[in-house]
């Protein structure tokens, strides 16, 4: 069974930091690319970042190039998701996932409960 388990949440001043992590298990790291993924009050679930587990690229939406960073520490079976210079409409309940390298949700068959970040002007 893949469990995944977000933390890092919070309230944050704007262009503040705050680092996601995601917890998963070895088979998780190894089988499965990992994505982050984000869901605003009111609005569809939007594709943030992913991380292949293949050759460890790596792809942003645009929203997010430049500020956000995604990561694994294969060492601890954590994803990461570094985000600075947040704006309040970074404000959502961030997700990770597991599954296909895409930045199609349904293409990941598992996801976490999700962490809240608010982000406060």
């Amino acid at each position: 069974q893949v469990q995944l388990v977000e933390s890092g949440g919070g309230l944050v001043q704007a262009v503040g930091s705050l680092r996601l992590s995601c917890s998963a298990s070895v088979r998780t790291f190894t089988t499965y690319a990992l994505g982050w993924f984000r869901q605003a009050p009111g609005k569809e679930r939007d594709f943030v970042a992913a991380s292949s587990m293949i050759d460890n690229s790596t792809y942003y939406a645009q929203f997010v190039k430049g500020r956000f960073t995604i990561s694994r520490d294969n060492h601890k079976n954590k994803l990461y998701l570094q985000m600075n210079s947040l704006t309040p409409e970074d404000t959502a309940v961030y997700y990770c996932a597991a599954g296909r390298y895409s930045v199609k949700d349904h293409a990941y068959d598992y996801w976490g409960q999700g962490t809240q970040v608010t982000v406060s002007s």
